[in-house]
C-alpha cells in the first residue's frame, strides 16, 4: 500500500513487533545478512500480504446486542432500545463483548479499531488481553461521564509502544448540552488535542442542531473551537458547503459506515464530495448492534458501490482508493502513523489472503478482487504486533470462554435486552 509499489514477489522480516526489512525475492536471495535459521519461517505460498484494515469507527463492546433491536430508525433505535439497555451493563459484561468483535475483527482482516463506548477502562482491558491493537475516543454526552473523563484517559492511554491509545472525542451534540460542550472544548484547548464526534449522521440530526443553533453540527461544533486541533466526524452523510470547508480548513477526517448508514436508513455519504475536497476518508463498519457484521469486504464493496449509485457514475470510485481508506486512511485518522503501510520500521500488523480460492480467480487485478469479490473467507492470517492471533480459521484466545460469558450475559440481562 505504499504510493507508487506495486505488488511484487517478495519476504518480509520482522523481529519485536516491526517489520526490519521488505525484501524482493532477488534481494533476499543476495541478503547475507540473514541468518533465516534463527528465525520462525512462514511460507506464505504465493498468497497477498498486505497491511491489515483499520476500522476507523465501531463500538465493540455493543456485540451482545447483535440482532436485538433491528428494523429501526436511528433515533428510535438509540432511544427506545440501546440506551436502555447500556444504562444497565457492568464493566465486566463490556469486557467479554468487546472480546467477542475482537474474534470478529480477526476474522475480517482488521488489525486495530478505533472504539468508542462505555467501561472504557474494561475496554483497555479486553483488547490488551486479545493482544488486539485499539484506539479509544470518549463517548461522553449527558447521560454518561462527567466531561473530565476524557482529559484523564487521553493522558493515560498514550504511551509509546503500547497497544492501547486514546483520542479525544465524544459522543454526539444532541446529546450533550452547552455547558459540557464548552466544557470538551476547554479540554480540547487544554490538551492541543484532536477530537472525534459522531456528526451529519441523519437529516433529522441536522435539522436538530440549526434549530437549536443556527448552524449544522460541523460548523456549531467548530464554532466552539472543537475542531481547532483537526479531529473528525463519524458518517457524515447530510453535509454542507460550509461544514466541507470547515473540515478542509481544519484538515478533518471523516469515517464512512455504509453498513449501519444502509440498515438504519440514514442516507448515502457524498464519498466523491470528499474527495474533490482532498478531505481524507477512512471506513468503519460501525457497532455490531447497528451493522449487525463487523466486516470489511462489506464495507469497502458499500462504499464503492453506494458512492457509483449516489453519482449515478459507475467510474466515480476506484478500488484502489477505496483499499487505501480501509488500510492507510485510517491509520491516519487513528494516529497509528507506524501501521500504514508494510515498510521497515512500521509494526508487523500484516494479514495474509488466500488467492487460491474460487472469488480470486483470475488474478487479473488484486486490488479490485479485494474490493469487489473478497470476503472474509479469504482471510488466511491476522497479525498484530508480529503476533498471529488468527491464522486458518484457528484464534490464539481461548473462543469457548468468550461465547459462553457472552451467552451468560445475555441470558442473565434477557429481560433487559428483548
Amino acid at each position: 500500500m505504499r504510493e507508487g509499489q506495486e505488488i511484487f514477489d517478495g519476504e518480509i522480516i520482522i523481529e519485536d513487533g516491526r517489520i526490519v526489512k521488505v525484501l524482493t525475492k532477488e534481494e533476499g536471495n543476495k541478503d547475507e545478512s540473514l541468518n533465516l535459521s534463527t528465525f520462525h519461517q512462514i511460507d506464505c505460498q504465493g498468497n497477498l500480504l498486505m497491511p491489515g484494515f483499520k476500522n476507523a469507527h465501531t463500538h465493540s463492546g455493543m456485540s451482545g446486542m447483535r440482532s436485538l433491536a433491528d428494523d429501526k430508525p436511528l433515533d428510535k433505535w438509540l432511544n427506545e432500545d440501546i440506551f436502555p439497555v447500556e444504562a444497565k451493563l457492568t464493566g465486566e459484561d463490556v469486557y467479554w463483548m468487546s472480546q467477542l468483535s475482537v474474534l470478529e475483527y480477526l476474522t475480517s482482516g482488521i488489525t486495530a479499531c478505533f472504539d468508542m463506548y462505555l467501561e472504557q477502562e474494561w475496554v483497555a482491558k479486553a483488547m490488551d488481553d486479545m493482544g488486539f491493537r485499539c484506539v479509544q475516543t470518549g463517548g461522553v454526552n449527558d447521560f454518561s461521564k462527567d466531561v473530565r473523563w476524557i482529559d484523564y484517559m487521553y493522558n493515560k492511554y498514550n504511551e509509546p509502544g503500547s497497544l492501547q491509545s486514546y483520542q479525544l472525542g465524544f459522543h454526539a451534540e444532541y446529546t450533550t448540552n452547552m455547558d459540557n460542550l464548552k466544557l470538551i472544548a476547554d479540554v480540547v484547548r487544554k490538551n492541543k488535542a484532536p477530537l472525534y464526534v459522531h456528526a451529519c449522521e441523519t437529516e433529522a440530526e441536522v435539522k436538530g442542531c440549526v434549530e437549536r443553533y443556527g448552524k449544522t453540527p460541523v460548523a456549531f461544533l467548530d464554532s466552539l473551537g472543537m475542531f481547532d486541533y483537526g479531529g473528525g466526524i463519524y458518517h457524515g452523510v447530510w453535509m454542507s458547503e460550509e461544514d466541507y470547508e470547515v473540515m478542509r480548513k481544519r484538515g478533518m477526517y471523516v469515517v464512512t459506515n455504509p453498513g449501519s448508514n444502509t440498515k438504519l436508513a440514514s442516507g448515502i455519504a457524498p464519498i466523491s464530495e470528499y474527495l474533490k475536497r482532498g478531505i481524507t476518508v477512512a471506513i468503519g463498519t460501525d457497532g455490531p448492534a447497528s451493522n449487525n457484521c463487523l466486516d470489511m469486504f462489506r464495507e469497502m464493496f458499500l462504499v464503492a458501490g453506494l458512492a457509483k449509485l449516489r453519482e449515478k457514475d459507475a467510474a466515480a470510485i476506484d478500488a484502489r482508493e477505496v483499499l487505501k481508506m480501509a488500510t492507510v486512511n485510517g491509520a491516519k485518522a487513528m494516529h497509528l502513523d507506524d501501521c500504514d503501510v508494510l515498510a521497515p520500521g512500521k509494526r508487523a500488523d500484516i494479514i495474509m489472503i488466500d488467492l487460491n480460492q474460487p472469488n480470486m480467480q483470475p488474478i487479473n487485478n488484486i486490488e479490485k478482487n479485494l474490493v469487489y469479490s473478497g470476503s472474509k473467507q479469504n482471510v488466511k492470517m491476522t497479525m498484530v504486533n508480529g503476533e498471529i492471533l488468527y491464522m486458518d480459521g484457528k484464534f490464539k484466545a481461548d473462543v469457548e470462554t468468550i461465547y459462553n460469558k457472552v451467552k451468560e450475559i445475555v441470558a442473565n440481562k434477557a429481560q433487559n435486552l428483548q
